[in-house]
């Protein structure tokens, strides 16, 4: 194995990193990040403008967990400064489905005709928006915006029927980053 695995990270114009211990919070633009992030053997440090994540032992393990580190903290500095977005499309062949921002849950009501509204958990600070035909999904935590969006798509989720013949639900069109 290679001895020198480092990575780094350019931090972009107008982000501030803070590394604190464990804790690192990313502040930029479009709000602020904060994530505890910490493996046996591997260290952050904050160098110059840039973010870097070293091993002291680089093993198989502590490299593959340098990369996935390095993408979390990759995707806060994306979140802070372009934010995330999923674009769903609702599909219906007779019943209108409505939809319904409620707290931190998505009402789907009249799915398939049913009486009883189906729910969808928001998580974190991510922002549901319908339109028409279309739900929004956007925020600055891509796990946030991401596990939304499967949320929703989840709770349309037909059983007991032929899904070749019913394809009725809110289904995931597009992501930007």
């Amino acid at each position: 194995m290679p001895k020198d695995l480092k990575r780094t990270l350019d931090i972009p114009e107008g982000v501030t990193v803070v590394l604190e211990g464990n804790t690192i919070s990313v502040t930029g633009p479009r709000g602020s990040s904060v994530r505890e992030i910490w493996y046996p053997g591997i260290v952050i440090a904050l160098e110059d403008n840039q973010v870097t994540v070293d091993s002291s032992k680089p093993r198989k393990k502590q490299a593959a967990m340098m990369g996935t580190i390095t993408s979390h903290i990759n995707n806060m500095i994306n979140g802070v400064t372009g934010g995330y977005t999923y674009r769903m499309k609702i599909v219906y062949s007779h019943f209108p489905i409505q939809l319904k921002v409620v707290g931190d849950h998505l009402n789907i009501g009249n799915f398939l005709g049913e009486k009883k509204p189906r729910k969808a958990k928001i998580r974190g600070n991510t922002k549901v928006e319908t339109k028409g035909d279309e739900v929004i999904v956007s925020g600055i935590a891509i796990e946030d915006v991401g596990q939304t969006a499967a949320n929703i798509q989840q709770a349309t989720k037909i059983k007991r029927f032929d899904p070749r013949v019913f394809q009725d639900g809110i289904y995931v069109v597009e992501t930007t980053a």
